[in-house]
């Protein structure tokens, strides 16, 4: 198939690779041309990591750099199969993308979220058919963890949902059809994961890098405090927000005073060079 990506960010750049790897050719986009450029580097770069370990033949690393294309002209997903959005997380930027994809694509055309947080009922509500759109959660980094996400809205069509595990199958991942619900499954249930790290650490029964040491003592590969620098500390709390908005104001999924300090003070993780553990 060819894989249509919206977003040459960290998440697109990781669903590429997955998509590349599986056979599949893929266009990848973005409105910026230095982003599209740069993330066509580091593809290539993780590609040829790959081949060095041994995890990917040279043929393959060759026919790979062959089905990848890069564009800013949103024009160039025309022929895509599925298109997979991965850019940031805001309704109304998405509502304006999709409302443009769907005069491009084909009918047949599978359209895509790989949203965090926001309701799949509430992105497809800007679409003249809402039955082939559908969420498709991939985790950071996409080209390595195995977990999907495909989160089926109230008015998507089996058929896509069945399509979509096939395709996560294809690409070697374990696809979990869940309902949209706020944070579907995952982020659910890592908010409180994220929430009361904070809470332990503004209320001072222990400092950022015990939490993370004892999680990982536990069996976690990365503590809570790491994993927010991986993800970007801005994008968590944004999903954080999100999630504590849509249930609500629910109390247990109150966004941290911590984290909204250290986004207000530019402190973002590792894309920034500073963050909770950086």
């Amino acid at each position: 198939m060819t894989i249509g990506i919206c977003g040459a960010g960290t998440m697109g750049r990781g669903i590429a690779i997955a998509s590349l790897t599986a056979g599949h050719s893929v266009v990848l986009f973005d409105i910026s041309e230095a982003a599209v450029e740069a993330a066509r580097s580091s593809v290539m770069e993780q590609l040829g990591k790959a081949v060095e370990k041994g995890k990917l033949s040279p043929e393959a690393f060759d026919a790979s750099s062959k089905k990848l294309t890069t564009s800013a002209e949103l024009s160039s997903l025309r022929q895509a199969d599925i298109v997979i959005e991965a850019i940031a997380e805001r309704l109304d930027i998405k509502h304006t993308l999709f409302s443009e994809l769907e005069k491009i694509v084909a009918p047949s055309a599978i359209l895509a979220s790989n949203t965090s947080s926001i309701s799949i009922a509430s992105l497809a509500r800007v679409l003249s058919v809402p039955a082939r759109f559908v969420g498709l959660h991939f985790f950071n980094p996409a080209h390595i963890m195995k977990l999907v996400e495909v989160i089926k809205g109230p008015r998507t069509s089996d058929e896509v949902i069945q399509t979509c595990v096939e395709f996560a199958k294809g690409l070697g991942k374990t696809p979990v059809v869940a309902t949209d619900a706020p944070g579907f499954i995952v982020n659910r249930i890592a908010r409180n994961f994220y929430n009361e790290s904070q809470r332990i650490v503004m209320e001072g029964a222990a400092a950022i890098p015990q939490v993370d040491d004892l999680m990982k003592g536990l069996g976690f590969k990365m503590g809570p405090f790491e994993l927010m620098d991986l993800i970007g500390v801005d994008v968590n709390l944004d999903v954080t927000k999100s999630q504590w908005a849509q249930f609500f104001q629910e109390p247990r999924f109150t966004p941290s005073l911590l984290q909204q300090q250290y986004v207000d003070a530019g402190l973002h993780g590792k894309k920034s060079g500073g963050g909770f553990t950086v």
